[in-house]
């Protein structure tokens, strides 16, 4: 049976492909140490889970708007105004199954065949599959890790075409952890706006900051910025409901109105009881990514100081997330193997270390380390990474 051309060009999820492959050796009974995680390793808290419960015994497990409930557009909307300096309206708001949903459907409502989105590179997984996907091309700018792997207004401008639609902006990023300062962002709008150019700004790691630096959104620096771009957030790394599946998009009402209406042939709506969920999460007092900051930060420093004293990786210290990105090519050519690809399947077998090679982010020459693991692991796999290129040389 034939499969449609549109899905014979994707590319398997390496983040899934090696977390696939370490439990396989877990599951044959090897103490493997899987740093390829993208999700918080905390557990939702008790009063979001209590919320759905609630809603599920009061009744609240039927068809919602396929926008999604009012009440959790009206916290959505107090959530952007209060953290991001964001007014948005309630046509200007859709809930989708996840920030990787609000994507998808996004590219499937602006582009068209051989429209073109610039991604900057080293870029999350996904982004590339969903634009292809939607019929779009992705043009892949490289930025460079002495700019702290961000692109430049100069790079931006030459890469955009007469087919060019829109540019993503993901800051926090995933997989480098590095931000965007204001002036950078405010340099980069400039060409967009100059160009026509639709924003996607992704922010879903905006909670996740271990500097004195502030996360600042493009749509906040001016009117016109705002109406050019489309904010995609969710609740999945901010109080850890990555398994609940919520996300956002705001943006101009004729996208979000667009975007409703294919949500509506497709997922119909998010889980009914994972908005009252949500809706929780934003009401409550509670603020869970003040101990997921300051176990994440502990974590981050004590990975880093060990990973930098491996003998051929180099390494950025990044701003938010919970991700290193060193480049590891020195020490994949210092220990003979043809590529970063090979290095990391080695590590693999023979040190039961599961990271993800870059080559999935554009950035073959690196690997994602994820430090939501216990610290005491994390030790261990730096050691374990340590001994595998000593072994090796």
């Amino acid at each position: 049976m034939e499969i449609a051309n549109r899905v014979k060009t994707l590319t398997p999820s390496s983040t899934l492909a090696i977390t696939a492959k370490a439990r396989e050796l877990k599951n044959n009974g090897f103490d493997v140490i899987g740093l390829g995680a993208g999700e918080p390793d905390f557990n939702t808290p008790a009063y979001i889970i209590q919320a759905a419960k609630d809603a599920m015994d009061q009744g609240m497990t039927k068809y919602t708007p396929a926008g999604g409930i009012n009440e959790l557009k009206q916290a959505i909307m107090k959530k952007l105004k209060q953290d991001n300096e964001l007014d948005y309206q309630m046509n200007e708001i859709i809930v989708t199954s996840g920030a990787k949903h609000a994507l998808y459907t996004l590219f499937q409502v602006i582009l068209n065949e051989g429209d073109e989105v610039i991604v900057p590179a080293p870029y999350w997984v996904s982004y590339p599959e969903q634009i292809k996907l939607a019929g779009g091309k992705p043009v892949i700018v490289d930025g460079l890790e002495e700019n702290d792997f961000k692109i430049t207004p100069e790079q931006l401008e030459a890469a955009i075409s007469d087919r060019a639609k829109a540019v993503i902006i993901n800051s926090p990023s995933n997989p480098t952890g590095m931000m965007y300062s204001e002036d950078e962002l405010k340099a980069l709008g400039e060409i967009c706006l100059k160009h026509n150019i639709v924003i996607i700004s992704d922010e879903i790691y905006e909670k996740l900051i271990y500097t004195e630096d502030k996360h600042v959104s493009i749509a906040q620096l001016s009117s016109a910025l705002k109406a050019q771009t489309i904010v995609i957030n969710g609740l999945s790394k901010s109080h850890a409901m990555t398994g609940w599946r919520i996300g956002y998009a705001a943006g101009p009402e004729v996208i979000i109105k667009a975007m409703t209406n294919l949500a509506s042939h497709s997922t119909s709506n998010p889980t009914s009881i994972t908005q009252y969920a949500s809706l929780a999460a934003y009401q409550a007092k509670e603020d869970p990514t003040i101990e997921m900051r300051k176990v994440f930060a502990e974590r981050l420093d004590a990975l880093y100081d060990l990973i930098v004293t491996i003998p051929g990786v180099t390494c950025k210290k990044p701003q938010g997330a919970f991700y290193l990105f060193p480049n590891v090519s020195g020490s994949a050519k210092l220990n003979g193997f043809d590529s970063v690809d090979d290095w990391v399947t080695a590590l693999l077998e023979e040190e039961k270390v599961a990271v993800v090679p870059g080559s999935g982010f554009g950035a073959p020459n690196y690997m994602r380390l994820s430090y939501a693991i216990e610290i005491e692991q994390l030790i261990e796999a730096a050691h374990r990474i340590k001994r595998f290129v000593e072994k090796h040389q």
